[in-house]
């Protein structure tokens, strides 16, 4: 897989994964970080079982590998075995090119991830989410939601995904965007989110007061405060040394998710993650029609998200 979209890199190594795995094969899969494969490894993963399981040995961030491994890797690909399949995803340029070019000599299939840089590109991108999912969705509504949503891939895909759980009929229509996503080109609950889990107390209730001004519904700013504190319970919980693509499938997560959360963990402790997610719960009841000013509620919700991130 060379190119640097994650998103698409991450769907096109999963489909690699269910086309080996289509045969009804149980295939043990292998997720590995090119800068910590040593010497041997892959010989080692890629030889025979001796009760014939395939395997899928998946190689990210290529480019790390070292020369001793990219000469294995190389090897292997001249003379591949029949139990097993390597994935490799490289971000493309000049580092680790050596690698690129001896598999690509010796056969291997190559899967080009193409970066999305015009806004033309991004619209194809939404109308095939949805098609995917047999609907589909106008022109316009298309383009409200690129501008409402911005141009991550990741985050399209999600909204995507969620607008069409949302909504029903064949066709989503403009009207659908903006009553789900208005207000969102200038801010989210997953900005405010993101910036009060990081300590960011100006910043967040700043673009708190911003969104709520531009109609963004409260119950979503809540839904998104209540996402990033799972989101660390969950990273805090599991190992420090675990591989975030090997911790995808076990914490529901994939792994940007993961790589976020672990780095927005450093100044967060148990206890004060315990009381942020109280407090948040409590505001959950307020904005739901237990209290009388939902953006009272969610102000002071932040300010004891923000008081409570103490490295405790």
């Amino acid at each position: 897989m060379v190119g640097d979209e994650e998103l698409l890199a991450d769907r096109a190594v999963g489909a690699v994964v269910a086309e080996v795995r289509a045969g009804g094969e149980d295939a043990e899969v292998h997720d590995l970080l090119g800068g910590k494969v040593e010497p041997g490894e892959v010989t080692r993963l890629t030889s025979p079982s001796l009760f014939g399981d395939r395997a899928v040995i998946v190689i990210r961030a290529a480019q790390d590998l070292s020369k001793d491994v990219i000469a294995e890797v190389v090897k292997y690909a001249g003379n591949p075995g029949e139990d097993a399949v390597l994935v490799l995803a490289h971000p493309g340029g000049v580092k680790g090119k050596a690698l690129v070019d001896g598999v690509k000599k010796a056969g291997a299939r190559v899967v080009t991830v193409t970066k999305l840089t015009k806004a033309g590109e991004r619209i194809d991108f939404i109308r095939n989410e949805v098609r995917q999912a047999g609907r589909t969705i106008t022109p316009a509504a298309a383009q409200a939601l690129l501008d409402a949503v911005g141009s991550d891939l990741r985050e399209l895909a999600a909204a995507c995904s969620q607008l069409m759980f949302d909504t029903s009929g064949k066709s989503i229509g403009e009207d659908a965007v903006t009553r789900y996503h208005r207000g969102r080109a200038e801010v989210s609950g997953f900005t405010v989110a993101d910036l009060a889990v990081e300590g960011k107390a100006g910043e967040a209730l700043e673009q708190l007061r911003w969104a709520l001004s531009t109609g963004v519904a409260p119950v979503l700013i809540v839904s998104a405060l209540a996402g990033g504190l799972r989101s660390l319970a969950k990273v805090a919980g599991a190992p420090r040394n675990a591989n975030e693509n090997q911790l995808a499938s076990q914490l529901g997560m994939p792994p940007w998710k993961i790589r976020n959360a672990r780095r927005q963990l450093n100044g967060w402790g148990p206890d004060g993650l315990s009381r942020a997610i109280q407090a948040l719960a409590l505001a959950d009841e307020q904005v739901k029609g237990g209290g009388t000013d939902p953006g009272y509620a969610l102000e002071n919700a932040v300010q004891t998200i923000l008081a409570n991130r103490t490295g405790r």
